[in-house]
C-alpha cells in the first residue's frame, strides 16, 4: 500500500473516516470525543472539503472502519461539519462548538502578521477602510494590535476603535478575502506564527487600549468621547486603573509593589484617594514605608502627566501579572473612589 496518508495527522485521518460514514453512524462515533477533540476534528472536516479517493481509501483501511462503496470521493465543508455536530450533540451544543471552530480558523488567517513589526502592519493597512483595519487588528494579539493602533492618525484611530467595538463575528469568507489580499501585498514580509481567536466588541477593544501607551490611550479616549460619549464612558468604566489596586488580595498587592521603585510609587500616590493610599501603605514592610515617606516628603509639586505616567507603569504591571495568572483582579460594580 502506498503511503498516501503519511502526511495526514491523526485528527485528519479521523475526519476522513467520519466524512465517509453515514451521518448517524458518524454521530455515534463523534459522541465519544470531548468538546476539544470534536472541535479539532470539525475544523479538519471544514478545511478539507473534498478528499481524494485514494487518500480516503487508505485512511479507511488504516482505521478498519467501513467499506468504501460509493463514498470514496468524500465531501466536507461547513455544512457537513455542522450537520454532523448537530446529529452528535444536539443543536445548542453543536452551535457552540461550531462557533469556536469558526472563530479559531478565521483567526489563523491572520497569524502570518504576528511576527510583523507594528509599523509594517500600519504600512500594509494604509488606504484601507476603517472596517477592514478593525477586522485585522481585532484578530491580532492585543499588544501587537495596540502598537499598530498607535501608529494610525488620531481620526483614523478613533474610526477603527468604533468599528472594533461595534463589530460582530466576521464571516469566514470575508476573513479569507482580507487575509489573502494582505498576504499577497506583504510579499512574504512576515512568517506564520501562533494563531489567535477571532474577536470583536468592547472587550477586545479594551484589551487593545490596555496595552497602549499613555499618550495613545488619552488620544483614543478623547476621540471616542467626542465621537461616541456612551462608548467612551463604557470603556472607561471597564478600564483597569491605579485605584483598582484596592480590589487585589493583600498577597497580590504585595507582589505588585515588590517591583515598584519607591520614587515612582510616591509619584503615583500623589493625589490618590485615601483607600488607595491605605492599601499601599499597609502592604509595605516597615523599611519600605520609611523609604516611601522620604520620597513623598521630598516630592514637591509635580505635573499631572508625571503622575499619570507613574500610575500607568504600575497599572501595566498589574495587567501583566493578571495576564500571567500571578494575581487575580476582581472586576465588578464596586463604588468608585473620588478625591
Amino acid at each position: 500500500m502506498t503511503n498516501a496518508t503519511a502526511e495526514l495527522t491523526g485528527t485528519q485521518k479521523v475526519a476522513v473516516v467520519l466524512m465517509n460514514m453515514e451521518q448517524q453512524q458518524a454521530a455515534l462515533v463523534m459522541q465519544q470525543f470531548t468538546d476539544t477533540e470534536a472541535e479539532e476534528i470539525t475544523a479538519e472536516i471544514v478545511r478539507m472539503r473534498r478528499v481524494e479517493s485514494h487518500v480516503a481509501e487508505q485512511a479507511l483501511t488504516e482505521f478498519h472502519e467501513l467499506t468504501l462503496e460509493d463514498r470514496l470521493n468524500s465531501r466536507g465543508g461547513s455544512d457537513v461539519a455542522a450537520g454532523l455536530l448537530e446529529a452528535s450533540f444536539g443543536s445548542e451544543r453543536a452551535t457552540g462548538v461550531m462557533n469556536r471552530v469558526t472563530a479559531s480558523m478565521a483567526g489563523r488567517s491572520f497569524e502570518f502578521l504576528n511576527t510583523a513589526e507594528p509599523s509594517q502592519i500600519v504600512t500594509l493597512l494604509e488606504g484601507e477602510l476603517p472596517q477592514t483595519i478593525a477586522l485585522v487588528l481585532a484578530h491580532l494579539r492585543p499588544g501587537l494590535a495596540s502598537a499598530a493602533l498607535a501608529g494610525l492618525t488620531d481620526s483614523l484611530r478613533t474610526d477603527v476603535a468604533e468599528c472594533i467595538a461595534a463589530m460582530g463575528p466576521a464571516t469566514p469568507e470575508a476573513v479569507r478575502i482580507v487575509a489573502g489580499a494582505l498576504r499577497l501585498r506583504s510579499g512574504g514580509l512576515v512568517a506564520a506564527r501562533s494563531a489567535t481567536d477571532v474577536v470583536g466588541g468592547v472587550r477586545p477593544l479594551l484589551d487593545i487600549i490596555n496595552q497602549s501607551d499613555v499618550a495613545t490611550e488619552r488620544a483614543l479616549l478623547a476621540g471616542l468621547e467626542e465621537r461616541d460619549p456612551a462608548l467612551a464612558e463604557e470603556i472607561r468604566a471597564l478600564m483597569l486603573t491605579f485605584a483598582d489596586i484596592v480590589k487585589l488580595e493583600e498577597r497580590d498587592v504585595q507582589l505588585v509593589l515588590r517591583g515598584v521603585d519607591p520614587a515612582n510609587l510616591a509619584l503615583a500616590m500623589k493625589g490618590a484617594a485615601a483607600p488607595v493610599i491605605e492599601t499601599i501603605r499597609s502592604n509595605l514592610s516597615e523599611r519600605n514605608r520609611e523609604l516611601l515617606d522620604d520620597e513623598i516628603a521630598n516630592l514637591g509639586p509635580v505635573r499631572m502627566s508625571q503622575v499619570d505616567d507613574a500610575r500607568a507603569a504600575i497599572v501595566r504591571s498589574i495587567r501583566d501579572m493578571e495576564a500571567d495568572g500571578r494575581i487575580v483582579l476582581t472586576r465588578g460594580d464596586e463604588d468608585q473612589y473620588v478625591d
